[in-house]
């Protein structure tokens, strides 16, 4: 049997990115029984390069979703978990963008993203093949990374240069930032009266451009940062992971966990084979 190793580099875009590229992962697991890994919902528009055999994507767990299989895969805001299949390997490269950097390297509003899973190369065109060509001919994560603020700077500047690209409303952007500085404990109504718009007026806007709306993205938000304190070594009791990360109780975690990942907090951890590798 081979030994279970697991190598998992993170790293920050060059600054001149940081408003659009929130990190970059490198990552090489290797020896881990074979199974489904839970791709949960986050605040990030994900990219995936494989680095070894194509990724095997469903776009739900547990829900008959058809598995597809990419090379390269990038994602908008989802509300439920992505089933990646894997057989105990996976070797790639990962990268978050903002939701506010859909625009500045994919060239649209990441609304038009939510739900979907699209191959890289389909919204990069040949800058995302040369992309993909330099993260797998690249050797270590140094190098990758330097390829990754190479080629994503190339884009941003392309992008700027066109008229596809309009600016993200400044208010859609202070409620994205106050939202995530909140971690989703924040009443949706109370950041529309501080910007001067109705709640109404501020979910058609955000939703329009980040397709989700504040509402859903708070819940998100939440669900994200009690993910993360579920998930490392020693975890804490389910009512603690709650109340730390904004639920009014334990049933209100499992009602949101359930609903973003198709299964309850206890059978998500026992399935998860991924959990804690790093």
């Amino acid at each position: 049997m081979e030994h279970h190793t697991a190598t998992v580099i993170g790293a920050r875009p060059a600054p001149a990115l940081r408003q659009y590229v929130d990190s970059y992962i490198c990552f090489d697991l290797r020896g881990l029984p074979a199974g489904v890994h839970c791709g949960p919902p986050s605040r990030a528009l994900t990219a995936v390069i494989s680095l070894s055999d194509p990724l095997e994507i469903a776009a739900g767990v547990d829900d008959g979703s058809p598995v597809t299989r990419f090379g390269s895969v990038a994602g908008g805001l989802m509300r439920r978990s992505v089933a990646i299949h894997h057989d105990g390997r996976q070797h790639g490269v990962q990268v978050s963008l903002t939701p506010l950097g859909a625009r500045a390297v994919y060239g649209m509003p990441a609304a038009e993203l939510a739900h979907q899973l699209v191959p890289l190369e389909a919204l990069l065109g040949a800058l995302g093949v040369e992309l993909v060509d330099r993260l797998r001919a690249a050797t270590g994560c140094a190098a990758r990374f330097a390829a990754l603020d190479e080629l994503l700077l190339r884009a941003v500047v392309r992008g700027a240069g066109g008229d596809r690209v309009r600016r993200v409303r400044p208010e859609v952007a202070e409620a994205w930032r106050r939202l995530i500085a909140a971690r989703g404990c924040v009443q949706v109504g109370a950041v529309a009266a501080e910007l001067g718009w109705s709640r109404r007026y501020l979910t058609e806007r955000f939703r329009g451009e980040m397709g989700l709306s504040p509402k859903t993205f708070a819940r998100v938000l939440r669900f994200e940062h009690a993910h993360e304190l579920a998930g490392v070594q020693d975890p804490l009791p389910w009512a603690d992971v709650a109340t730390l990360s904004g639920y009014a109780d334990q049933a209100h975690l499992v009602r949101d966990w359930r609903e973003f990942t198709g299964r309850s907090p206890a059978a998500w951890r026992r399935s998860e084979v991924l959990l804690g590798a790093g």
